[in-house]
């Protein structure tokens, strides 16, 4: 699968493999399942909105913003964004070609909206978030995946003024439901490193009924 020039110089060769490998595997589930919570491999739109819930609390009151949606994948948190904020510029990036294209067909062109095959946005947003994008590790080993989350928060927090936020699959998760090909990040280790690097203010949610959290990064 083509890939642009700003996915595959992601920091590092073997960031550039991961990146290579996970646009496959969502690319796949894109073709097996459409614009559709499947087709970003969450289980249905209820969980996916209670993501979103979670995730904008970054944004708090805020109407006008420009905002980066890291793996944005067909565009679902536009939607979301559109019934409860005016005056924001949406800026999705996608390493997957075929979920950029999806996003495209289903938002279609306007003003406030770019589309970018990309691992890195171009602008520095006021707001980043990502969602989802750490939890599917394929075959790599943990220290590697935790490596790309560490290069990946380090990229949304240089190209975010007012704040960031993320969410992972908890280790908390009951044992026996864990899956190997998932990765189940400490909450208590990703929380540490965001407060120490990051900002004094910094927020760690994990009472939302999913096995995962989130992490709100505010710079003000």
């Amino acid at each position: 699968m083509p890939q642009s020039k700003s996915v595959t110089k992601f920091m590092g060769s073997y960031m550039s493999e991961i990146i290579i490998d996970v646009a496959k595997y969502y690319t796949d589930k894109l073709m097996q399942y459409g614009s559709s919570p499947k087709g970003v491999d969450w289980k249905n739109e209820k969980d996916q909105i209670t993501r979103f819930e979670q995730l904008c609390k970054v944004i708090e009151d805020e109407n006008r913003f420009a905002i980066n949606d890291i793996g944005c994948g067909y565009g679902a948190l536009y939607q979301y964004l559109l019934d409860r904020y005016s005056g924001f510029t949406y800026c999705g990036i996608d390493i997957s070609e075929d979920m950029i294209t999806a996003a495209k067909r289903l938002i279609g062109s306007k003003e406030n909206v770019s589309f970018d095959v990309a691992s890195i946005p171009s602008l520095i947003s006021e707001f980043s978030i990502a969602s989802g994008i750490f939890n599917v590790k394929l075959e790599y080993d943990n220290s590697k995946w935790h490596n790309y989350i560490i290069t990946t928060l380090d990229m949304m927090d240089r190209h975010s003024t007012k704040g960031f936020a993320f969410n992972c699959l908890t280790s908390y998760s009951d044992a026996d439901k864990m899956r190997s090909d998932l990765y189940y990040a400490d909450p208590c280790i990703l929380f540490d490193h965001c407060k120490r690097n990051y900002s004094k203010w910094v927020s760690l949610l994990h009472d939302y009924g999913l096995w995962e959290f989130t992490i709100l990064v505010k710079k003000e």
